[in-house]
């Protein structure tokens, strides 16, 4: 696997600033960076950062690590960042057969504004610094990918960039770079964080149907789960270069991955296993398996980060029926057990999602019934609301926590 850096990148950058998205929303672009990129960025990062008070040496540039053993501490409800705390509480939900995005007020359960963005939009995803939410539009199979900017103060997205088969984005965890995962292409893309501008490559030729991630404690290294061939890939992404890929036991496609509090061990969904893998990162390897529901899918953690929600889709197929076996388990962090199931009535397909900000209600999308899900987490009682065609990666804004690695909203 080697590091390319491209000939040629056309991009179209995004000139207004945030105040001026406020009286101008139709016309939103991302802050300007608060992180400058190295002009070389394939060179070796040798530096490293001053070991925080918890003993945990990061990359530089990364936000210190508070708790060793919960690295979810800074997520509780009383930890919205001032930077977001004004922003409206909305619920965004993107519509893969629509090319919309639907916006949920969660404290009335409605559907307040719906609005186009690209042709096929997968995920809600949270920057880095938790200005923007970029919709990731990755046009499965067209070549008018691109990236939708919603801006979170005012609710409305702005103008489109293009960008190659983005079917997920994950940012490094000390701010350098977005990483737009190809999925099609067998291929994760490192890019400025703000204006998108391409800065290098990793191909992953054996990592098929590459979708989800997450990172260590230390930002060090990131997993990948290759859907369409069992397998999970490890990422050096400081350096930018393929560590290793290692193949599970058995199911065969894996879909969302967590990392566990204690920043070691991660959880890899597989949605014909039926469960939940464990792998440890740091060795590499394999060391559990917790079953869970038919069509087990995505993977979030409590506000408490005592436990983790696992989203069970009800179904093995891609393109599944309506009205399937779907649920919820949740499991308990410190024993890898299963404490709760919560069915879905009348039968469903929770999909992606998150945590509302006060921990009180887990927001899923159903993604072959084209609704939201919201479930009270104490109770399991649930809402069911309905959107636009195929929701898939929702996200719950605003959320605690200081800085965000991506997906419908992993933070830290």
């Amino acid at each position: 696997m080697t590091f390319k850096t491209p000939l040629l990148v056309a991009m179209t950058l995004l000139g207004t600033t945030l105040g001026a998205a406020a009286a101008h929303a139709q016309e939103y672009s991302p802050s300007a960076p608060m992180v400058p990129v190295p002009a070389d960025a394939s060179a070796p990062v040798v530096a490293s950062a001053p070991v925080a008070a918890s003993g945990i040496q990061t990359i530089p540039g990364m936000p210190p690590v508070i708790d060793p053993k919960n690295i979810y501490s800074e997520t509780t409800p009383s930890h919205i960042s001032p930077a977001i705390a004004q922003d409206p509480a909305r619920v965004y939900v993107p519509n893969l057969r629509g090319d919309s995005v639907s916006v949920i007020d969660p404290a009335s359960f409605q559907v307040v504004d719906t609005f186009p963005v690209g042709h096929s939009p997968q995920h809600v995803v949270p920057s880095w610094d938790l200005r923007t939410l970029w919709v990731t539009n990755n046009s499965e199979g067209r070549p008018d990918g691109s990236l939708t900017p919603i801006n979170p103060a005012t609710a409305k997205p702005g103008p489109s960039i293009a960008v190659d088969d983005p079917y997920n984005m994950y940012f490094t965890p000390d701010g350098k770079y977005a990483i737009t995962v190809a999925e099609a292409h067998k291929r994760l893309d490192f890019r400025d964080p703000h204006t998108m501008e391409l800065k290098g490559s990793v191909e992953t030729p054996e990592c098929k149907g590459v979708n989800h991630a997450d990172f260590s404690i230390d930002g060090k290294y990131a997993i990948f789960t290759c859907e369409f061939g069992g397998y999970v890939a490890k990422v050096d992404t400081v350096n930018l270069k393929m560590i290793g890929m290692l193949k599970l036991s058995k199911g065969g496609m894996p879909q969302d991955i967590l990392t566990a509090p204690d920043g070691h061990k991660f959880y890899v969904a597989d949605m014909m296993a039926d469960g939940v893998f464990v792998v440890d990162g740091d060795s590499f390897k394999e060391t559990g398996f917790i079953p869970t529901g038919i069509g087990t899918h995505g993977l979030y953690p409590s506000r408490d980060g005592k436990v983790m929600y696992v989203a069970n889709r009800g179904s093995h197929r891609i393109h599944g029926p309506k009205h399937g076996p779907g649920g919820v388990s949740i499991i308990d962090f410190a024993t890898d057990k299963v404490i709760k199931t919560w069915m879905i009535p009348g039968g469903g397909s929770p999909d992606m999602g998150n945590v509302s900000a006060d921990g009180k209600l887990l927001w899923l999308s159903g993604r072959f019934d084209d609704v939201v899900y919201a479930i009270d987490t104490d109770t399991g009682a649930m809402r069911k609301i309905p959107v636009g065609a195929e929701p898939h990666g929702l996200t719950v804004w605003p959320q605690p926590g200081r800085y965000s690695v991506g997906h419908t909203g992993i933070l830290r």
